[in-house]
């Protein structure tokens, strides 16, 4: 054979991927993300696939949901990219198994949640819009008597106009 013949050819590297190789694991994080868009919601968390249970071969609906492509296809299995998953609920509401992706996180305030069912999901989600709705409420009507001396006001408006 001629020298060269049987050699593969080198893919070149992105900009991106060459940069973040030079970089320790967090700061990489932060330039994958920022690269893609994504913002950074959660201090940290970890995404455990339970393989033995896990119908991927079948459907990888996991993979199709997942925002970032931290999710992947490996040799017969559902791999993960640590360095892009950002512990949201793509996944674990896509996949047809309950209980095969655990996904442990931690808010910036540091309260942990984990979930392994859609039905947990979504429950967390609710109760994120929730914290949302009252903090919302809670800066327009500050306390009980704001939220009377703006709103009885036009109540006894009306009632006195029909008398």
């Amino acid at each position: 054979m001629a020298e060269g013949q049987n050699e593969k050819p080198v893919r070149a590297k992105s900009k991106v991927h060459q940069a973040a190789s030079k970089v320790p694991k967090d700061a990489r994080r932060d330039l994958l993300l920022k690269s893609i868009g994504v913002k950074e919601l959660f201090e940290e968390g970890s995404v455990k696939i339970d393989k033995k249970i896990c119908k991927g071969v079948e459907c990888q609906l996991c993979i199709k949901a997942c925002p970032t492509n931290a999710l992947y296809w490996k040799m017969g299995e559902v791999g993960l990219a640590d360095d892009l998953c950002i512990y949201c609920t793509s996944c674990v509401l896509n996949c047809i198994v309950d209980g095969c992706i655990v996904v442990k996180r931690k808010l910036n305030d540091g309260t942990a949640e984990w979930f392994s069912t859609p039905g947990e999901a979504l429950a967390l989600l609710r109760n994120m819009n929730n914290d949302k709705r009252v903090a919302t409420t809670s800066k327009i009507l500050i306390d009980d008597e704001a939220y009377l001396k703006r709103y009885r006001k036009n109540r006894f408006k009306v009632e006195n106009a029909i008398k």
